[in-house]
């Protein structure tokens, strides 16, 4: 059965976390060593939201089976039109079309939006080689490698950078772009 794909709600962060937290204590497609707390999750759902951008759930046969949404690729406002795209799926839900499901529609909410670069970062686990080849398989590019830049359960890590230029023409954008004032130090 296909996923079935909505916008996430706040209910929803306690499944997200519980998922991102394994990742994080047994996996290395994050570098977090840590699992956020809920409250945590919460700040970083409101964060996405403020932007506007998309934060997704999948569903199949009415379970949670994983999650995926953009947030802006850099803090400086040159980086507006370009987010990053984050993906999570439940281990017995992979290998199903979730992962599939969730990016090719975060991809078409950025398009919507008048976006134009969707970055996927891809660190060394035991899915980045499936996760690179569904990036390819919608049109991402390789745009590089950070080598050895992550050290998790005493091994360095490399991160594939893979990025999908929907305006490949290089057209001036026609949309505003997401307000990145401020930015981080």
């Amino acid at each position: 059965m296909p996923p079935t794909l909505r916008d996430a709600e706040e209910s929803d962060l306690p499944a997200v976390a519980a998922l991102y937290g394994r990742e994080v204590t047994g996996g290395t497609a994050t570098f977090e060593t840590t699992p956020p707390t809920l409250e945590e999750m919460a700040g970083r759902f409101a964060a996405v939201k403020r932007h506007g951008l998309p934060w997704l759930v999948a569903e199949v046969d009415g379970r949670f089976a994983g999650y995926a949404y953009v947030s802006p690729f850099r803090p400086r406002p040159a980086y507006r039109y370009g987010v990053e795209g984050s993906i999570y799926v439940e281990e017995d839900a992979r290998g199903h079309g979730v992962g599939r499901a969730l990016l090719s529609a975060l991809v078409e909410r950025a398009r919507a939006m008048g976006l134009r670069h969707v970055i996927g970062a891809i660190s060394d686990s035991d899915t980045s080689i499936a996760s690179i080849a569904l990036h390819r398989s919608l049109g991402f590019r390789q745009a590089g490698v950070y080598r050895q830049v992550g050290w998790k359960f005493e091994r360095w890590l490399d991160v594939t950078l893979m990025q999908l230029d929907m305006d490949p023409d290089g057209d001036p954008p026609q949309a505003p772009g997401l307000d990145l004032t401020g930015g981080l130090a």
